[in-house]
Parts: C-alpha cells; structure tokens; sequence
C-alpha cells in the first residue's frame, strides 16, 4: 500500500490555513430526555479527534463536513448533524458550530472569516443528491473559500462522493491521521504480516465474502471460518444444515472452488466442529449443541460450538497476526453471542497483532468493552473490506502519495 501524505508529513504549515475536513461522524442516534436526538455511540467522532485537534493546535481554521445516515439528497431534520457537532465541542473543549448547510454564499462567506484555532461543522452532505453523485459542480462549490483539503474518513473512502473524491482533486490535499493509519494497519495486513497470518470471517453469505476469501487464501496460513456462511460450505459437503441460513447451489458450488483451491495454495479453511442450534430464531428458544455434520431436521445453526470456539481460540493464541471480519453467530440475541464472545476475548488476549475489520466485528468488541485490547479496530467497515478485497478506494486513490 502507498504511503500517503499526511497532515503531519515534515514541512507540512497550517498556519492561518483555512482546512475543509472531511470526517466520518456518521454515529448512530437515541432520542435523548428531552425527546430530541442525541449521539448513541460517539467511537467514530472520538476518532476524529486526533485530527482536528493537531490542525486547530497548529493555527488552522478548521470546517469539519459529514454524511448522517440516508436522507436521499433531502433535508430531514432528523438527520441533522446538530447531535455530532455537540458531540464533538465537548471532546474538544472549545465550540463546534454548525452551520445551515454545507455551500453557499452564507457558508462560504462564514468559511473566509474562520480564524486560527477556530471550528465550525458543515450540515449534512447528503441533504445534496449532488454528492453522492461525486457531482463537480457540487465539489465547486464545497470547496469555495478553503485554502487545503484533509480527509480522514476512512468509513466513506470506498465512495466516490463529492466529498471524498472531487474535492481532493480541487484543493492542495492530504490525508488525516485516522485514514493514514487505516490503510497503514491494514494495507500492512496484506503486504507484510507476521506469521502464522489467521483470517476469522463470519456474516451471512459467501458470496458477499467471496472476493475477501479469495484474496486472503494467498496470504493467510489458515482462515476460520464462522456465521451463517459456514452453513453454506456445510451444505455443499453434503452435510444436512436443517433450517440454517444458506445459499444456493451456486453458492454452494463457490465454496467447494473455494474449498479446492484452498488445499491447493496451502491455506487451511478451517470449518466449525459442532454448531449450537435453536428450534426457532428466538431469545427464549430451546437450544442444543451437535456436531457439524449433524444438524437435525428443523433445527437451526445460530453460533459456533463450544468445541469450535475452544479451537478457534487455540489458533488465534498462537498466531503472528489475526484478522476479524464479521461475528461467529446471531451476536445480537444474548443467547446465540458466545462464539463471538469467544473469538472477541481471544483477539484481546493474543499477543499476536490483533485487527479488527470495524462493521459487526467492532460493534462486538465495543459492546463487550474489549475494543482497546486489540492492535487496531476499524472505524469502516465496508471500507475495510474493499481493501482487504485488494481494491483500490476512490477516497484514498484521490490523494497524493509521499
């Protein structure tokens, strides 16, 4: 992977600069006492804070911009970036103010009038269809009255949006502290790991995650695998998955090549051992473990057994470097959680460089308060992917390289 210039590259002056940042404050919002939105959980803005503080510190005015959730390219005062700009004055101690939108002659006139050290935050990018559109005249306008560009928005740079990617290309650009350390961590991941190299991949399907497996089977000594797309592998052996989640026989056929080549290049594709099972997909289901090659007829496979996490457990233990790409089982019922409680914990207790890929696998570790054991957890999840996918992110290809 590239090394990217970044904000704190030598030679790099911020002084009386006006800076557009643009961040990945897309948190989750919870009604708060007063019935109005407020911040649920605040990791991804928590993780801006580097950024922002070494480029207001260093006498920058600073316009930090955002998406919030899918309003459309409509405004919708629900998706209003109110919550995070509170959010972030706190972490930041100085005030964060929101401006009423993110262009126009109002913006740009407040934007030339920022001071050294001063913030404010543009509203919500995507009350504009134009920038999911990567529309140029829309980045135009985006960038009027900004003298540098600085993205740190790891979570959007696998979009081609306005503001990930036209606009780079429009002011003197460079990547923040947050994004130079995503692709750092994770590009390293695929170039240099130490070894034994071990993937633990789980979600749904082994088609969403067939690009990943393909690109790690070159690159990793073994790979778990866990989540619903084992089923699918179970299936295709001929093993009976009763009602469990899986795919098709295309699918189906996908995992055997995947099987195949896997013996081929010397990676070994580790499939669970025994699997819990419900009578139906519910908290207060009766619950059973049985052999993976056992599941009985009506019953379905919701998490890893006891058996299967033990040995999971053993290998990320003795690694050099682990990967974590989505959850062992139906995590979000308390009942079907303890393979990825079981994986989570080992990840925190290995000595091995420990990376997780953001998405389900973070929000796991953060609700079990595990998150700052590990080497890294990704702020985006799908942008992890894609790069781990080996594909090139538009938001990290616009910028230039040291």
């Amino acid at each position: 992977m590239p090394a990217l210039v970044q904000v704190d590259s030598p030679g790099q002056s911020w002084a009386a600069e006006r800076v557009l940042v643009r961040a990945d404050l897309n948190a989750p919002l919870e009604p708060g006492q007063d019935g109005a939105p407020q911040v649920a959980d605040d990791a991804r803005i928590r993780a801006s804070v580097a950024t922002l503080r070494h480029l207001l510190d260093a006498g920058a005015g600073v316009a930090v911009c955002s998406h919030l959730g899918r309003p459309k390219g409509q405004r919708v005062d629900d998706l209003s970036l109110a919550p995070c700009a509170a959010r972030l004055s706190e972490l930041l101690g100085r005030p964060v103010e929101l401006l009423p939108d993110c262009m126009g002659p109002a913006v740009e006139a407040r934007i030339r009038s920022l001071g050294p050290g001063e913030i404010v935050m543009l509203e919500n990018l995507r009350f504009h269809p134009e920038e999911e559109a990567d529309d140029g005249a829309f980045a135009d306008r985006l960038a009027a009255g900004f003298t540098k560009y600085v993205d740190d928005a790891f979570g959007a740079a696998h979009r081609a949006h306005a503001s990930t990617h036209a606009v780079a290309r429009r002011l003197d650009s460079c990547a923040g502290l947050l994004l130079a350390r995503e692709v750092e961590v994770l590009g390293g991941l695929l170039d240099n790991p130490e070894t034994p190299f071990v993937a633990v991949l789980g979600g749904s399907k082994v088609s969403d995650k067939l690009p990943l497996i393909e690109n790690l089977l070159d690159r990793a000594d073994r790979i778990l695998i866990g989540g619903a797309m084992c089923f699918t592998f179970l299936r295709a052996l001929g093993d009976p998955v009763g009602t469990s989640l899986h795919e098709d026989e295309a699918a189906q056929a996908l995992a055997l090549r995947l099987l195949e080549r896997a013996a081929r290049v010397n990676c070994t594709l580790q499939l669970p051992t025994d699997i819990l099972v419900a009578d139906r997909f519910d908290a207060d289901a009766q619950l059973r473990v049985v052999p993976s090659d056992g599941i009985p007829d009506g019953w379905m496979g919701v998490d890893i057994g006891p058996r299967t996490s033990a040995a999971y457990r053993e290998v990320i233990m003795g690694a050099g470097t682990v990967f974590w790409n989505g959850p062992m089982g139906a995590f979000e019922i308390p009942p079907f959680a303890e393979g990825t409680r079981a994986v989570a914990e080992a990840m925190a207790a290995s000595p091995a460089a420990t990376v997780a890929g953001g998405g389900d696998s973070g929000a796991a570790l953060g609700d079990m308060g595990l998150a700052d054991r590990l080497t890294w957890v990704s702020t985006g999840g799908g942008a992890a992917l894609e790069l781990m996918e080996g594909r090139a992110l538009p938001g990290v290809a616009a910028l230039p390289t040291a």
